[in-house]
């Protein structure tokens, strides 16, 4: 997983917004998210696979011309390549860890171990409702964190993705079949083995969600606001009352936010 080095608080006061255009790219485990930046300003991009990515995103970088783009990775080996492939546009190329320092302050044991991923969506989620707030990234793996009111990070939990439960499902049994998650597949009861699993997985997810949120809330003595993000949110969460907001972008506002944070402190 990348790490980030120990971050430092962030300034007191409201720092001047940024200005400048950029491409913020996150890859993840199997896929690339994109959009590009003028100032805070968000256009969104697109997203696929990591290995067909470069393409589309060299376009796109070509035709907004940016000041740099900025990458944040929980996959080196694939931010890597995608780094090399990017770097005939002759764009700077920076990436979070490497060039900007997210800007999150924490109360972590070992912040080492602390994906760029879940800090980017923290400072995120916290620079848009400047409150409390629970972050749950529902992807390949599904996160559950709490940021509480003064933008600190204090962690949360981490629990294997809707597609993973599935494969787990078919390959520590016998006979369940292996699966992807269908959020087509809804209902009360399955009908059949293969709907037991679809249903029995996402009720899984939610209901880790709810947990996590109860225990942030009990220890907090407040409920914070709940914000989503990840390729299966929407699936999960679109009516869920639980859950405020679905931001699919919201790890590339975190990326924005750290790139300005390091502009700032180099200005």
């Amino acid at each position: 997983m990348v790490s980030p080095a120990p971050p430092s608080p962030n300034p007191s006061g409201t720092p001047p917004q940024s200005t400048a255009s950029l491409v913020a790219i996150a890859v993840g485990n199997t896929r690339a998210r994109w959009g590009s930046f003028v100032g805070r300003e968000l256009t969104p991009g697109n997203s696929d696979v990591i290995a067909s990515a470069a393409e589309a995103i060299a376009s796109l970088i070509e035709q907004s011309a940016p000041d740099a783009v900025v990458v944040a990775s929980v996959n080196n080996p694939g931010a890597d390549r995608l780094e090399r492939e990017l770097s005939r546009t002759g764009v700077p190329i920076l990436r979070v860890g490497r060039d900007c320092v997210p800007p999150l302050t924490h109360t972590l044991e070992d912040a080492s171990t602390l994906g760029f991923d879940r800090a980017c969506n923290a400072i995120a989620a916290h620079s848009l409702v400047e409150s409390a707030v629970a972050v749950i990234d529902a992807g390949s793996a599904i996160t559950v964190d709490f940021v509480d009111g003064e933008g600190t990070f204090h962690g949360g939990g981490i629990a294997p993705g809707l597609n993973m439960m599935l494969k787990a499902l078919h390959e520590q049994t016998a006979a369940l079949p292996l699966l992807t998650f269908d959020p087509a597949e809804t209902g009360i009861f399955g009908r059949d083995t293969a709907h037991a699993m679809q249903l029995g997985v996402a009720a899984a997810a939610r209901g880790l969600v709810r947990e996590m949120v109860e225990h942030f809330a009990e220890h907090y003595e407040a409920y914070p606001r709940v914000i989503a993000t990840g390729g299966d949110a929407a699936a999960l969460f679109e009516a869920d009352g639980l859950v405020e907001r679905i931001i699919p972008d919201l790890q590339l506002i975190g990326i924005q936010r750290t790139f300005e944070h390091a502009a700032n402190e180099d200005g």
